[in-house]
């Protein structure tokens, strides 16, 4: 009888350990180390400037970006109207990008609107990118959606195209207007 309950005991010790064993190994396991941002990366700078500059938190931020012909009249000038959100904090979507479209502001339309009335003139997004950590966009975690015609946003394939549009929003617009405010 005793040696029943030992064996009891040793079978019932060892699937015990077992169980924790398999609980902690994952736990227990190195994680990979992440490469190092590139520190002339248009992403990383930016969040270095929100960072240190705005304590990692940026609401509401609304900017006048570029002119551009209308695609479907190409007579019309358009100009892009930017929303940014920002929080360190966020695992997913540190930074949010939005972006409408208006008429061609005219120089004393921009003494009597705010950026951010522009914005709500523009109804609604044409772009949105979302940016989880610094390195080039269309890294994992990264996503990028587009309204096509009347539709609302959907996902969209990033391309070289959408890229270069990432990184000119960054260095042409957003940082030298967060560096100046």
């Amino acid at each position: 009888m005793r040696q029943h309950f030992s064996a009891t005991r040793l079978v019932l010790t060892i699937l015990f350990l077992a169980g924790v064993g398999g609980v902690l190994l994952p736990l227990l396991r190195a994680k990979e180390k992440s490469t190092a941002a590139d520190p002339n990366d248009p992403t990383y700078r930016l969040f270095q400037l929100l960072d240190g500059t705005y304590s990692g938190k940026l609401e509401g931020f609304y900017l006048v970006a570029d002119i551009y012909k209308d695609p479907v009249n190409p007579n019309q000038e358009l100009q892009h109207i930017l929303r940014v959100e920002y929080d360190k904090n966020h695992v997913f979507g540190k930074l949010n990008i939005y972006i409408r479209s208006v008429g061609k502001i005219q120089p004393e339309q921009m003494r009597v609107y705010t950026p951010k009335e522009f914005y709500d003139f523009g109804l609604s997004d044409l772009e949105k990118f979302v940016k989880t950590e610094a390195g080039p966009f269309g890294k994992s975690g990264d996503v990028y959606l587009r309204a096509q015609g009347d539709r609302p946003l959907a996902t969209a394939p990033v391309t070289d195209e959408v890229r270069k549009a990432y990184e000119t929003i960054l260095t042409q617009h957003l940082s030298p207007a967060l560096q100046k405010k």
